[in-house]
């Protein structure tokens, strides 16, 4: 359950124009928040945050957040982060720049303000693990000069930051580490899996799949995603984490490109690509600290949220309900 402060706060968010971020920035809004919306639209969209236009406490301000800002706000979510492969790739010296210099500012202006934030970070900081499920004590196994090593460093280095502040200035840090999270929203050329296969499937097109698809994903749908960052943001101060915020519920690639093929009732078939360098064999979080911390679980089945998101796309795109 969500605890809520009945008192309003002025609450930034930090990649608020993209997919877990607009989602959680309506959220805020419906508890009566005042939110400020920080996105460069990089991969943000405006159309995310369209909706929220007129909206008397809802502020949007174009910027990076690898420059400094100098705002007065009661909370901070940095959510800002190229968070897909394709477009962590395309300029992954930015992308590092935006998760260790990203954190670095939204971190001074807390201990500015004084004022609590939430850093969103990753599973990829366990890049292709050899512990499984994930906990929060596993350090991980990332290659660090690998194509992926931009982000999964990069917010290893965030985290990194976020700590050594709490330690050092005694600044109240929340740290989630976000596992596969999926929803309507999401970018449709972003090259995550859910995203992939649903626009093919809507096209008829093959369904990409990179190695044989035995891997393993857990996917978590949006709301609950929200649900989670508010509790954590909620917690006291002895509650920093990291915390694992995700699905326990695994399924193989290849298991979720037919569950969305008969979802959409395609025509689309498989189509086998060799694995990318570095993709995780396996991901899958333990999320037994979220559930005492926070009290919290995912509660949205998976057929459910894929039914959401496929009416999203489908919307999107003008395709006509088979």
């Amino acid at each position: 359950m969500i605890r809520t402060n009945d008192s309003r706060k002025h609450i930034l968010v930090t990649g608020g124009a993209g997919f877990l971020g607009s989602h959680l920035i309506d959220r805020l809004l419906s508890q009566g928040h005042e939110v400020l919306c920080v996105d460069n639209l990089f991969t943000g969209a405006k159309q995310n945050i369209a909706h929220l236009t007129g909206n008397s406490r809802f502020t949007f301000r174009h910027h990076d957040v690898t420059l400094p800002l100098q705002i007065d706000v009661d909370e901070i979510y940095n959510l800002a982060c190229p968070a897909s492969p394709i477009h962590y790739q395309h300029d992954p010296v930015q992308t590092t720049k935006t998760s260790v210099f990203g954190a670095i500012n939204m971190l001074d202006l807390a201990k500015r303000l004084n004022c609590k934030v939430l850093q969103a970070s990753t599973s990829e900081v366990y890049g292709d693990p050899v512990v499984h499920p994930q906990t929060e004590d596993y350090w991980g196994n990332v290659n660090p000069i690998g194509p992926r090593s931009c982000y999964d460093e990069g917010k290893r280095c965030a985290e990194s930051l976020f700590f050594d502040h709490h330690r050092h200035f005694g600044l109240e840090i929340k740290v989630a580490r976000i596992f596969n999270t999926y929803g309507p929203r999401m970018h449709h050329a972003d090259g995550r899996v859910v995203s992939n296969f649903i626009v093919q499937a809507l096209q008829d097109a093959p369904i990409t799949i990179y190695g044989d698809g035995t891997q393993t994903r857990s996917f978590c749908y949006v709301d609950d995603m929200v649900d989670a960052l508010i509790c954590l943001m909620a917690t006291g101060p002895d509650v920093t984490g990291p915390v694992n915020l995700g699905n326990p519920q695994e399924i193989s690639v290849r298991s979720l490109a037919e569950k969305i093929i008969a979802l959409t009732g395609s025509r689309s078939t498989l189509a086998f690509y060799p694995l990318p360098v570095d993709d995780p064999k396996q991901r899958q979080p333990d999320i037994t600290l979220a559930k005492t911390l926070i009290d919290w679980r995912p509660t949205t089945l998976i057929d459910a949220g894929l039914r959401r998101t496929v009416a999203y796309f489908k919307d999107q795109q003008g395709v006509q309900v088979r």
